[in-house]
């Protein structure tokens, strides 16, 4: 199957597949909030108590992290992930039943296939949230769940505003408010919340690379972004907020859970 995609999701896909040969070196929050929102499936399955086969769709799921863990718990997991690098390192790892490399805002799926959709912090890089909740949607069965992780506004202020410091281009991208993301979800019956953690590293080089390391380089504004120069980067390293000699990182990061009425 050919996958045709805009330039933007092309560039993305492209950042996605050039990380993916070290992203679960890297990806260390993205796994720490991966395995909330497993334990939050567990939790749900628990309460249907469903018999048979469970089909599991797992967006965005990158390099098959969760899709293997899934999949050993006796779900039959399709993997889904917009960059073919990504897939191709689940497929190595057979982290999956099935693999479909794919957008999540146009699922080429049936209606009412997955029990289950998990998705674990891939929604933020879509051009239209609501298309992606549509989607979601969409391809789950009546009595289905679908459990999703975002990023939301203020995640990364830090690097954001010593960024403002320095020029006027955007370094950063914007995120949806929570009030936004609620709004968006209304009309599902779900369960939301966000929560706040702050990493701290030890110099901006190791903070920058925990960035670029999972792909999260390209901006999905369509403001254009600047090369940081060696210049800009001392500067940079200079004007960032610290705490205790360390550089904060902060993400705001929500939890939501939609029922499939």
């Amino acid at each position: 199957m050919t996958l045709f995609l805009c330039h933007k999701k092309q560039k993305i896909a492209a950042a996605f597949s050039k990380a993916a040969s070290k992203y679960d070196l890297i990806a260390n929050y993205q796994q720490y909030i991966g395995d909330i929102l497993l334990y939050k499936l567990e939790f749900e399955l628990k309460k249907t108590k469903k018999n048979g086969i469970i089909n599991v769709l797992d967006a965005g799921c990158g390099t098959g992290f969760f899709s293997k863990i899934m999949k050993k718990r006796g779900l039959n997991v399709t993997a889904l992930d917009l960059s073919s690098g990504m897939l191709e390192i689940a497929k190595n790892k057979n982290a999956a039943c099935s693999y479909l490399c794919a957008d999540i805002e146009s699922i080429p799926i049936e209606n009412n296939t997955f029990d289950i959709v998990f998705s674990n912090l891939a929604i933020q890089w879509c051009q239209d949230f609501t298309k992606a909740l549509i989607e979601f949607y969409r391809v789950t069965k009546i009595g289905g769940i679908i459990l999703f992780t975002t990023l939301a506004e203020n995640t990364l202020i830090e690097l954001s505003k010593a960024w403002r410091k320095i020029d006027n281009f955007q370094h950063v991208n914007n995120f949806l408010s929570y009030t936004e993301i609620v709004k968006n979800c209304e009309i599902y019956r779900n369960k939301l919340f966000i929560q706040k953690d702050t990493l701290y590293f030890y110099d901006l080089n190791t903070l920058l690379y925990s960035l670029k390391g999972v792909g999260a380089t390209y901006l999905i504004s369509n403001r254009k972004s600047k090369l940081i120069t060696r210049k800009s980067f001392k500067r940079l390293s200079d004007v960032y907020p610290k705490k205790k000699h360390k550089f904060p990182l902060t993400y705001y990061t929500v939890f939501g859970t939609l029922y499939c009425d």
